[in-house]
Parts: structure tokens; C-alpha cells; sequence
């Protein structure tokens, strides 16, 4: 028998400005981002970043490189 151990990313939970807008946007499940906004309830972003979503991006705002890396990777068309 064999234990297997996924390690986390750090977690930097200083994700705002001091106006609360975030630092940089993350990637998130489309069908999962109405439900955050209304409910409340958190999403996991391709990062691995547990949020609840408060905010829409404005074109040209940052996105999370993480994100933008895990993004790149995936197949076209994945569900």
C-alpha cells in the first residue's frame, strides 16, 4: 500500500485593493460564476483559489498568470 501526496500552491488570500476591486481576475467554471453572484457560494478558479465571485472584468483587466498557464494547457472545446 502507498500514501500519494498532491501538494497546494500557496495561497495568497490578499487578493483586493484597498477599494476592493481585485488584484487580478481568475478562471472559473462559466455555468458556476451566475450562481457565486447571486448565492453567494464559492467558486475554485483553474488555480486552485476558493472565492466567491463580487466583481465582473473589464477587458484588458489582469488575470491571474496561474490561471492563464492551466488555461493555455486545456484542449480546445473541454468541458
Amino acid at each position: 500500500m502507498s500514501t500519494q501526496t498532491t501538494e497546494r500552491p500557496d495561497v495568497n488570500t490578499d487578493e483586493r485593493t484597498d477599494d476592493d476591486t481585485p488584484k487580478v481576475f481568475h478562471y472559473v467554471r462559466k455555468s458556476k460564476v451566475a450562481e457565486s453572484a447571486v448565492m453567494g457560494t464559492h467558486v475554485v478558479a483553474l488555480c486552485g483559489v476558493v472565492f466567491a465571485v463580487t466583481k465582473s472584468p473589464k477587458p484588458d483587466s489582469p488575470v491571474c498568470a496561474d490561471c492563464k498557464k492551466v488555461y493555455d494547457g486545456l484542449a480546445p472545446g473541454g468541458s
